[in-house]
């Protein structure tokens, strides 16, 4: 199914879920990436069971340019027996500006979005995140501690313009859409620098995932939740939604957050979700959560979404 095919009302529109709630590695030490079938049937079933037939691949699970034909073909039939679906990838901490190793992760980009194409997804996901520092690793929730920076260089801000739109060109050309991830410390870190970037590419298939509760969880001063997305969402092109609960001293002496439910967390997703709506947004929603019973929040979260959502084109 094309995303031009879905009804893009409360019944039919296309709202997947994460696999945060499945371990990358087993108690054996085997990476998901390569675990046995009964592995995988066992995490597809539980996507299944709490009501997703759409689930996002991210390669942390599951590296697609790495995966042999066989063992491809073997995860599909699984998924499909299971009635669950694969319409993105999301390539997660492989910058295509990480110094030292660019053209690699450039390589494996491109990898990824012909795997994309050729498993017959529809988006490929990036950002320019960076792996984990030493004190991320050790932090309870990564997000409060500090992690690589994108640095103030214009010739490096130049190199990414032209690495993503080489991306994008090529993700265009086996017909997927290309979307861009906020991160905090990237040049996808604020709202206004995000926009320049995608403007700066300057691709109609490349738009941005409007990600800003990885924004509204950080420990420090932020930009208003309401003024990120009046500047990001008209170029939103797919959405990885979740909450958190937000709490600062008006002097500006400590910040806490936490994640929580969509409902309950400092976004007011009722609204954003209707102004993404009237502002012409048609991609697919994809429920994020970390902490707790990942996947049960997830299912709990696109229910909720649902009620959003207008019941008719």
């Amino acid at each position: 199914m094309s995303e031009a095919s879905y009804e893009f009302t409360r019944d039919g529109w296309p709202i997947a879920t994460c696999l945060h709630g499945i371990p990358t590695i087993d108690k054996n030490g085997t990476p998901f990436h390569d675990a046995k079938p009964e592995v995988w049937e066992d995490a597809l079933s539980q996507v299944r069971d709490v009501g997703f037939s759409l689930a996002e691949l991210a390669d942390s699970h599951i590296r697609p340019a790495d995966l042999e034909p066989s063992r491809r073909d073997e995860f599909l039939a699984i998924a499909a027996a299971n009635g669950v679906r694969i319409p993105s990838i999301h390539v997660q901490r492989q910058s295509i500006i990480w110094p030292g190793r660019e053209e690699q992760n450039l390589a494996y980009a491109h990898r990824s979005i012909d795997a994309a194409a050729e498993w017959g997804m529809e988006v490929f996901s990036t950002g320019l995140h960076q792996p984990f520092s030493d004190a991320q690793r050790r932090a309870l929730w990564f997000w409060t501690a500090e992690g690589p920076k994108d640095p103030d260089e214009p010739e490096v801000w130049s190199a990414a313009v032209e690495r993503l739109r080489e991306l994008g060109r090529h993700a265009a050309d086996v017909g997927l859409k290309m979307s861009l991830e906020m991160y905090e410390d990237t040049y996808l870190g604020t709202a206004d620098s995000a926009v320049r970037l995608v403007e700066d590419i300057g691709l109609d298939n490349v738009g941005l995932n409007p990600d800003v509760g990885n924004l509204v969880r950080l420990h420090r001063p932020i930009e208003d939740w309401r003024e990120m997305y009046a500047k990001t969402l008209p170029y939103a092109n797919y959405w990885h939604v979740k909450n958190y609960m937000r709490d600062e001293n008006a002097d500006g002496t400590s910040w806490t957050a936490f994640p929580t439910s969509l409902e309950l967390g400092l976004i007011n997703y009722r609204q954003v979700v209707r102004d993404a709506v009237e502002l012409g947004f048609r991609g697919i929603f994809l429920m994020e959560q970390y902490g707790g019973d990942s996947l049960g929040v997830c299912a709990t979260n696109a229910r909720y979404l649902r009620t959003l959502l207008p019941a008719s084109e």
